[in-house]
């Protein structure tokens, strides 16, 4: 549709369920506005967790380059905690810090809300595949520069093997979800308090 506006992530939406697309456990998403209201319009009580990596992007846009390796190392800091209750006081500890030192860092931390941190629902072994969209993302990129000089291909089955080649000759790779023997647990409940 040219877009990621909510019209067009919702007609992409409508046309996965019309397909028998079954309501999802989680969605992991890099923060687009349009796909976080489609998604709240369909599913509202799905966990929606934003990508970290897009989030550590989106901070060091509001801050000066001589910031950028403080605000990365706190942040890195706080994503990769190794506990809930360590994940929430280093968060607190970095909205102190930047809001003094440079107000829209901390201001695109508190907009991310609960959602940045919904991986602390689920079972820390799988925490690394729920924080961030990149994996998905760099096999949709290599994809793509190998379909770059096609204009199109003839059809949904071509795209298919050309994928299957590409895997079967280790051109791309995919890996196992980190946590995969716990995915059968439920999330629990926000388990972070976003008062600092």
């Amino acid at each position: 549709m040219g877009g990621e506006s909510e019209a067009a992530w919702r007609a992409l939406l409508d046309d996965l369920l019309a397909r028998g697309l079954a309501a999802p456990e989680l969605v992991i998403i890099d923060g687009a506005t349009g796909l976080e209201k489609a998604i709240a319009a369909l599913w509202n009580d799905v966990p929606v967790q934003r990508c970290t990596v897009h989030k550590h992007r989106n901070l060091l846009a509001h801050a000066p380059k001589k910031l950028y390796d403080e605000i990365s190392a706190d942040y890195a800091d706080m994503i990769y905690a190794q506990t809930a209750k360590e994940v929430e006081a280093k968060r607190k500890a970095f909205l102190r810090k930047w809001r003094l030192r440079c107000r829209p860092v901390a201001d695109s931390l508190e907009e991310a809300g609960e959602k940045l941190f919904t991986f602390l629902r689920f079972p820390s072994d799988q925490w690394k595949s729920i924080r961030t969209t990149n994996a998905i993302e760099r096999l949709h990129e290599e994809f793509k520069r190998r379909i770059k000089t096609q204009c199109m291909l003839p059809c949904a089955d071509t795209a298919c093997m050309l994928f299957w080649a590409l895997l079967v000759s280790g051109q791309i790779t995919l890996r196992k979800v980190d946590g995969w023997r716990t995915l059968n647990v439920a999330p629990a409940e926000q388990i972070l308090d976003l008062v600092a």
